[in-house]
């Protein structure tokens, strides 16, 4: 499985982005898509996934109401849509995928992409 992680970039605080995250190689059509994101001198730290069924989805309480997962299964796509940025969600994003329930823990994914960087400026 590769997975091919575009859309951030520079944004204004308020602002908006929306992640994409591009499957290929697949094999399972099961699983879970995860986003990921590490600030600089931070712990990786769980954003959203969503099941590959599209039937569930999870968020960090920090994204709630703000962040929306989601995913188009016939392009192989999850997107994340990030609505009234926060400086503090600067950090570069990543998306992990599983063949296997969501998981809030970095580790339970097996593939990754690799990386976009997200910066909001105050």
């Amino acid at each position: 499985v590769q997975l091919q992680a575009s859309g951030g970039g520079l944004v204004q605080a308020g602002g908006s982005l929306r992640l994409s995250c591009a499957a290929s190689g697949r094999t399972f059509s099961t699983g879970s898509l995860g986003w990921f994101r590490q600030a600089p001198g931070k712990e990786r730290e769980f954003v959203a996934a969503i099941t590959w069924s599209g039937l569930s989805t999870y968020y960090e309480d920090f994204v709630k109401g703000r962040f929306t997962i989601s995913r188009d299964n016939a392009k192989d796509t999850v997107y994340l849509q990030m609505n009234s940025l926060k400086p503090e969600d600067t950090a570069v994003y990543y998306c992990a995928d599983r063949n296997g329930p969501y998981g809030a823990n970095w580790s339970f994914y097996d593939y990754w992409g690799q990386g976009t960087q997200v910066t909001v400026s105050s």
